[in-house]
Formats: structure tokens, C-alpha cells, sequence
């Protein structure tokens, strides 16, 4: 069984901030070979040969799939020699949907046998993401993604929502399962507040 989060808190060691979301793929992906050195890695890989679907990092042997997300806010550092330059992405209401899609895609990926285990993981140094809201009157109400809070059942965009915002995100996020929502500490880079970052890992299991 994969232990991703014995894999963040070294991977935090190795790699304490990434460039972009891909860096970090490759970076875990990497992590998990070297703790796994007998069991296939692969990246992008592709489940449904008719769909425009694609896993992050997929562990054959094992069945397992991981999908990632990687939120930044603004912040430019220097570590051990290389600048990080970090863009604040903003569009957190999307970036909540994104992160809950990952997971409906992976009960997808369990209830078709294609795999056994899945991991849906979001890094950040977005603590706006970890943090319950003020309002609770917000469109994106039923995405929020805050330590303590379960997610399951079905969740949709407010009716103040527009079509032009949410784009392509119109569907509703529909979980089988329910998941505990608690973040984990991953690497303090400075003392400013967009110097912290955390993870947040929710677990698919049949």
C-alpha cells in the first residue's frame, strides 16, 4: 500500500516548493519510485481509451492512482540557490471544484475495477483554502475545502453563480463516498503568511 503521506513529509525535506503543479508531479512521482523501487511509475496515464481522461501519477502493480493540484498564491523566494517565483492563481472557487472533481474521478476510476486505491492530494500556500469563510453566502458554498469539513453527496455552484464564471463547470460534484477534510503541515518558507504551505490528502478506497 502506498503511504503518501509518509512520501509528503519526506518529499517536503527534498523539495520544500515547487515551480508549477507539474514540477510537483514529477517530483512525487520520483519520491514514489525510489520508496517503491520494484513497482511501476507512470505519469499522465491514460484509464479509459475512450475518454479524454488522464491520471497523474498511476501505479500499475498496485493499482493505485493519484491525482494532484498545486494552488499558489503570490510569492517569490530563493532556495539553495534557485529562484521560485510563485503567481497568485487566484480563482480559488474553481480550484475548489477542480480538487472535488479529482475525487469523483477516481470513485469513477474504483467503481470500473481499474484501481484499488486512490489519492486526490492539493498542495498550497493558499491558506484561504484551509481556512472556513467568513460568509457562508458564497457561490462556491458547497466546494469549500476547510479543515474539519466532510464532503460527499451532491454539491453545485450557488444560483448567483454565472455561466461566464464558472465556465465549463456547470455539472454538479457527485461523491459516493464522504470524506473528512484535514490538512497536514508541509514546509514553512518564510514568516509572511503566503510563506506557509499544507497539504491536504483524501483517500478512495473500496
Amino acid at each position: 500500500m502506498l503511504d503518501i503521506t509518509r512520501l509528503m513529509n519526506k518529499l517536503a525535506c527534498d523539495r520544500p516548493v515547487f515551480h508549477s503543479e507539474a514540477d510537483f508531479q514529477l517530483a512525487l512521482g520520483l519520491c514514489v519510485h525510489n520508496a517503491n523501487p520494484n513497482e511501476r511509475v507512470r505519469l499522465e496515464y491514460k484509464p479509459f481509451p475512450t475518454e479524454r481522461m488522464y491520471v497523474d501519477i498511476w501505479l500499475p502493480g498496485i493499482r493505485v492512482a493519484v491525482e494532484l493540484k498545486y494552488q499558489t498564491r503570490r510569492l517569490d523566494i530563493l532556495h539553495e540557490g534557485e529562484a521560485f517565483e510563485l503567481l497568485d492563481q487566484g480563482a480559488r472557487d474553481i480550484r475548489r471544484y477542480d480538487f472535488l472533481k479529482d475525487i469523483q474521478r477516481l470513485e469513477k476510476l474504483l467503481e470500473s475495477k481499474r484501481a484499488e486505491t486512490g489519492f486526490a492530494v492539493l498542495l498550497t500556500n493558499d491558506y484561504s483554502l484551509w481556512t472556513q469563510p467568513s460568509s457562508p453566502g458564497t457561490i462556491d458554498a458547497a466546494f469549500q475545502l476547510h479543515e474539519g469539513r466532510t464532503v460527499t453527496g451532491r454539491m453545485a455552484w450557488s444560483e448567483k453563480a454565472s455561466p461566464g464564471g464558472i465556465g465549463p463547470r456547470k455539472e454538479p460534484i457527485l461523491l459516493t463516498g464522504s470524506y473528512d477534510l484535514h490538512w497536514q503541515d508541509y514546509q514553512g518558507m518564510t514568516d509572511g503568511r503566503n510563506g506557509r504551505f499544507r497539504y491536504l490528502v483524501v483517500k478512495i478506497s473500496c
